[in-house]
Protein backbone atom coordinates (compact mmCIF):
# COMPACT_ATOMS: atom_id res chain seq x y z
CA UNK A 1 0.00 0.00 0.00
CA UNK A 2 1.60 3.32 -0.99
CA UNK A 3 1.90 6.59 1.17
CA UNK A 4 -1.11 7.95 -0.43
CA UNK A 5 -3.37 4.99 -0.67
CA UNK A 6 -2.97 5.29 3.53
CA UNK A 7 -3.26 8.43 3.55
CA UNK A 8 -6.89 8.37 1.68
CA UNK A 9 -7.70 5.30 3.59
CA UNK A 10 -7.39 6.62 6.88
CA UNK A 11 -9.48 10.27 5.58
CA UNK A 12 -12.32 7.74 4.48
CA UNK A 13 -12.60 6.44 8.39
CA UNK A 14 -12.07 9.35 10.23
CA UNK A 15 -13.95 11.71 7.87
CA UNK A 16 -16.61 9.78 7.40
CA UNK A 17 -19.16 11.00 10.41
CA UNK A 18 -17.67 14.25 9.80
CA UNK A 19 -18.67 14.41 6.41
CA UNK A 20 -22.19 12.73 6.24
CA UNK A 21 -23.09 15.35 8.98
CA UNK A 22 -21.43 18.36 7.06
CA UNK A 23 -23.75 16.83 4.06
CA UNK A 24 -27.13 16.27 6.33
CA UNK A 25 -26.40 19.98 7.22
CA UNK A 26 -27.22 21.06 4.23
CA UNK A 27 -29.14 18.04 2.59
CA UNK A 28 -32.84 17.34 4.09
CA UNK A 29 -33.16 14.19 2.06
CA UNK A 30 -31.37 11.22 4.16
CA UNK A 31 -31.14 9.17 0.44
CA UNK A 32 -29.32 12.68 -1.15
CA UNK A 33 -27.23 12.41 1.64
CA UNK A 34 -26.00 9.32 1.33
CA UNK A 35 -25.94 9.29 -3.05
CA UNK A 36 -23.58 12.22 -2.41
CA UNK A 37 -21.11 10.86 0.58
CA UNK A 38 -20.52 7.93 -2.14
CA UNK A 39 -20.26 10.01 -4.68
CA UNK A 40 -17.75 11.86 -2.56
CA UNK A 41 -15.68 8.83 -1.84
CA UNK A 42 -15.76 7.52 -5.44
CA UNK A 43 -14.11 10.84 -6.82
CA UNK A 44 -11.38 10.08 -3.88
CA UNK A 45 -10.98 6.72 -5.56
CA UNK A 46 -11.04 7.71 -9.06
CA UNK A 47 -8.65 10.96 -8.06
CA UNK A 48 -6.04 8.46 -6.83
CA UNK A 49 -6.26 5.94 -9.57
CA UNK A 50 -5.57 9.07 -11.71
CA UNK A 51 -3.11 10.04 -9.54
CA UNK A 52 -3.99 13.57 -9.17
CA UNK A 53 -2.06 15.23 -6.18
CA UNK A 54 -4.02 15.90 -3.02
CA UNK A 55 -2.45 18.13 -0.54
CA UNK A 56 -4.96 18.08 1.96
CA UNK A 57 -7.10 14.95 1.71
CA UNK A 58 -9.96 16.03 4.29
CA UNK A 59 -10.64 19.92 2.68
CA UNK A 60 -10.51 18.08 -0.61
CA UNK A 61 -13.70 16.06 0.53
CA UNK A 62 -14.96 19.10 2.10
CA UNK A 63 -14.65 21.03 -0.83
CA UNK A 64 -15.94 18.02 -3.47
CA UNK A 65 -18.98 17.71 -1.47
CA UNK A 66 -19.89 21.28 -1.19
CA UNK A 67 -19.59 20.75 -5.28
CA UNK A 68 -21.49 17.95 -5.59
CA UNK A 69 -24.35 19.65 -2.84
CA UNK A 70 -24.48 23.01 -5.34
CA UNK A 71 -25.21 20.91 -8.39
CA UNK A 72 -27.92 19.11 -6.58
CA UNK A 73 -29.80 22.50 -6.11
CA UNK A 74 -29.04 23.43 -9.53
CA UNK A 75 -30.68 20.07 -10.69
CA UNK A 76 -33.64 20.26 -7.92
CA UNK A 77 -33.97 23.85 -7.78
CA UNK A 78 -37.79 24.99 -8.60
CA UNK A 79 -38.80 26.67 -11.96
CA UNK A 80 -36.42 29.09 -13.01
CA UNK A 81 -37.95 32.92 -12.58
CA UNK A 82 -36.91 33.89 -16.43
CA UNK A 83 -38.62 30.87 -17.93
CA UNK A 84 -41.43 31.96 -20.06
CA UNK A 85 -42.93 28.97 -18.84
CA UNK A 86 -46.26 29.43 -16.50
CA UNK A 87 -47.70 26.11 -16.72
CA UNK A 88 -46.99 22.19 -15.50
CA UNK A 89 -46.86 19.93 -17.61
CA UNK A 90 -50.51 18.98 -17.73
CA UNK A 91 -51.16 22.59 -18.87
CA UNK A 92 -51.93 24.15 -15.29
CA UNK A 93 -51.06 27.85 -14.17
CA UNK A 94 -48.34 27.58 -11.62
CA UNK A 95 -49.26 28.88 -8.53
CA UNK A 96 -46.26 30.80 -6.53
CA UNK A 97 -46.47 28.24 -3.91
CA UNK A 98 -45.26 25.84 -7.03
CA UNK A 99 -41.92 28.04 -7.63
CA UNK A 100 -40.73 27.96 -4.05
CA UNK A 101 -38.36 26.27 -2.11
CA UNK A 102 -41.19 24.33 0.01
CA UNK A 103 -41.02 24.67 3.87
CA UNK A 104 -40.55 21.23 4.75
CA UNK A 105 -37.17 21.18 2.47
CA UNK A 106 -34.98 22.12 5.45
CA UNK A 107 -33.14 25.00 7.13
CA UNK A 108 -31.81 26.06 3.59
CA UNK A 109 -34.93 26.19 1.98
CA UNK A 110 -36.99 27.95 4.29
CA UNK A 111 -33.78 30.45 4.32
CA UNK A 112 -34.04 30.78 0.33
CA UNK A 113 -38.25 30.89 0.38
CA UNK A 114 -38.15 34.04 3.09
CA UNK A 115 -35.32 35.55 1.58
CA UNK A 116 -37.36 35.63 -2.27
CA UNK A 117 -40.49 36.64 -0.83
CA UNK A 118 -38.62 39.32 1.13
CA UNK A 119 -37.44 40.28 -2.31
CA UNK A 120 -40.77 40.21 -3.91
CA UNK A 121 -42.38 41.70 -1.67
CA UNK A 122 -39.21 44.56 -2.29
CA UNK A 123 -39.37 44.22 -5.76
CA UNK A 124 -43.19 44.57 -6.25
CA UNK A 125 -42.66 48.20 -4.17
CA UNK A 126 -40.66 49.34 -7.05
CA UNK A 127 -43.39 49.01 -9.79
CA UNK A 128 -45.68 52.06 -10.72
CA UNK A 129 -48.71 51.26 -8.85
CA UNK A 130 -50.69 50.28 -12.15
CA UNK A 131 -48.46 47.09 -12.59
CA UNK A 132 -48.25 46.53 -9.42
CA UNK A 133 -52.16 46.10 -8.98
CA UNK A 134 -52.58 44.41 -11.60
CA UNK A 135 -49.76 42.06 -10.63
CA UNK A 136 -50.85 41.40 -7.54
CA UNK A 137 -55.12 40.97 -8.15
CA UNK A 138 -54.25 38.57 -10.88
CA UNK A 139 -51.49 36.61 -9.51
CA UNK A 140 -51.64 36.76 -5.63
CA UNK A 141 -54.84 37.14 -5.46
CA UNK A 142 -56.59 35.02 -8.57
CA UNK A 143 -59.05 36.89 -10.36
CA UNK A 144 -59.28 37.44 -13.95
CA UNK A 145 -58.33 39.97 -16.51
CA UNK A 146 -62.35 40.22 -17.35
CA UNK A 147 -63.35 40.94 -13.36
CA UNK A 148 -60.64 43.19 -13.07
CA UNK A 149 -61.28 45.04 -16.24
CA UNK A 150 -64.78 45.34 -15.68
CA UNK A 151 -64.11 46.96 -11.94
CA UNK A 152 -61.75 49.38 -13.00
CA UNK A 153 -62.98 50.38 -16.89
CA UNK A 154 -59.66 49.80 -17.96
CA UNK A 155 -59.21 47.70 -21.16
CA UNK A 156 -58.10 43.64 -20.51
CA UNK A 157 -55.04 44.29 -23.17
CA UNK A 158 -54.07 47.76 -20.72
CA UNK A 159 -54.10 45.67 -18.00
CA UNK A 160 -52.45 42.56 -19.77
CA UNK A 161 -49.41 45.03 -21.13
CA UNK A 162 -49.42 46.19 -17.50
CA UNK A 163 -48.87 43.11 -15.88
CA UNK A 164 -46.27 41.74 -18.69
CA UNK A 165 -44.05 44.90 -17.41
CA UNK A 166 -44.58 44.10 -13.80
CA UNK A 167 -43.24 40.41 -14.66
CA UNK A 168 -40.37 41.28 -17.18
CA UNK A 169 -39.25 43.50 -14.06
CA UNK A 170 -40.17 40.75 -11.17
CA UNK A 171 -38.38 38.44 -13.20
CA UNK A 172 -35.50 40.37 -13.90
CA UNK A 173 -35.64 41.27 -10.25
CA UNK A 174 -35.73 38.15 -8.41
CA UNK A 175 -33.88 36.27 -11.08
CA UNK A 176 -30.34 37.71 -9.69
CA UNK A 177 -31.41 37.00 -6.19
CA UNK A 178 -32.03 33.71 -6.80
CA UNK A 179 -29.14 33.02 -8.59
CA UNK A 180 -27.09 34.26 -5.06
CA UNK A 181 -29.46 32.47 -3.12
CA UNK A 182 -28.98 28.91 -4.54
CA UNK A 183 -25.01 29.72 -5.47
CA UNK A 184 -24.45 29.65 -1.36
Amino acid sequence: MTQQDRQISEALEEQRSRLRNFIRGRVPNEADVEELLQEVFCRLVEANRLLMPIDTVTGWLFTVARNLITDLFRRKRPANFTDSATEDEDGELLEMEDVLPSPDAGPEAIYVRRALLAELEAALAELPRDQRDVFVAHELEGRSFKELSEESGVNVNTLLSRKRYAVLHLRDRLQNVHDELMRK
